[in-house]
């Protein structure tokens, strides 16, 4: 059962499925080359907002090996794509002009994309010097994005592309990640099933 926030903007009403903490497990099975590599992780992923028109996330993950060794780290915003208004805040630290756009329902519902859903826009960062801005859509609780640009700087791998798909399936987040990196075509790179807390 999803219990909504009564201060969630209604433009994060497509999205509000994802709100909580998250822990669960997942495999990474990535064929580079002649080698495979496999292993199970780890991780803890957040979604929260503050207000404005867009979720907050946050993931870690971690080996299950004896010591429980850090793995990867991402952080970013995930928000509704659509054209931006003058009551939207920025750039930088400028208020935005006018009133909030899309502040009800009904003016949400206006966004509503011919697939049936909602298109989806998704910025993360990883410290490895890696950003991913994924363009995607929403249709109930399901997911699905695509890198339309990667940015890495001089000392970051190889990375040149992704799809992710995130599903609610009784009660638990699933996701799969595939990535295009280290001279590869795309290709299947991890999962994870995710409980949320409480």
């Amino acid at each position: 059962m999803i219990t909504l926030d009564t201060n969630l903007p209604a433009e994060l009403a497509p999205l509000a499925w994802l709100i909580g903490v998250w822990d669960g497990t997942g495999v990474v099975h990535y064929r580079d080359g002649d080698r495979t590599r496999t292993h199970e992780f780890g991780q803890r992923v957040s979604f929260s907002h503050d207000g404005l028109n867009y979720l907050n996330y946050s993931s870690t993950t971690w080996l299950l090996d004896d010591e429980n060794t850090p793995l990867n780290a991402e952080a970013g915003y995930w928000r509704l794509h659509r054209p931006s208004a003058a009551g939207d805040p920025g750039p930088g630290m400028l208020p935005g002009d006018g009133p909030r756009p899309f502040a009800t329902a009904e003016q949400v519902e206006t966004l509503r994309a011919e697939h049936g859903g909602f298109d989806v826009e998704v910025a993360l960062i990883h410290p490895s010097g890696i950003s991913e801005l994924y363009l995607g859509r929403t249709a109930g609780a399901r997911i699905d994005l695509q890198t339309d640009a990667v940015m890495r700087s001089a000392s970051a791998k190889e990375y040149s592309a992704a799809t992710r798909l995130y599903g609610l399936v009784d009660g638990k987040l699933l996701w799969a990640w595939d990535i295009a990196a280290l001279g590869n075509d795309l290709r299947t790179h991890a999962s994870g099933t995710l409980t949320r807390d409480g």
